[in-house]
């Protein structure tokens, strides 16, 4: 293939890759108070990926952001949700109970704001390595009829 074939839709990907990233961690950060948080701001991160395998080859995506490193990220996701509320646990509350989180006088909302901070990290790392994971389990598959048997 030439490499110029596709040259406008290059470049217009390299300017909107990072802003697509960009966007997601707005998406992320602004999710305490205002709609959004992990689960958005995962599916947008993995379509700045997506979007870069389907422009440049997903080969190409592969050694940027190699499967071991999704499936990772997905593993670390659900740690980190799961460890919020084991430590809710240990600090003598219920499970995923932020307010057992940090020891503070009655009223204050610090554990509220660190659980779900944390949680909400979680669930990014949680869509984004789960979403192209599946997308690198189908991008990857091979026919098992070629196109002239259809």
């Amino acid at each position: 293939m030439n490499p110029d074939h596709h040259i406008i839709l290059r470049v217009v990907s390299k300017t909107l890759i990072p802003l697509i990233t960009l966007y997601a961690f707005y998406v992320q950060f602004h999710g305490d108070y205002s709609p959004g948080g992990g689960f958005q701001a995962g599916v947008i991160f993995a379509v700045g990926v997506i979007l870069y395998a389907l422009i440049f080859g997903v080969s190409s995506a592969l050694r940027m952001v190699p499967p071991m490193f999704t499936r990772g990220l997905a593993a670390t996701g659900v740690l980190l949700y799961a460890g919020v509320g084991i430590w809710a646990l240990f600090g003598g509350g219920n499970f995923l109970d932020y307010s057992a989180l940090v020891d503070e006088p009655e009223g204050g909302h610090l554990g509220q704001h660190i659980g779900i901070i944390v949680i909400e990290l979680g669930v990014l790392f949680g869509v984004a390595g789960s979403m192209l994971t599946i997308f690198y389990a189908f991008a990857g598959r091979v026919a098992e009829i070629s196109d002239e048997q259809w």
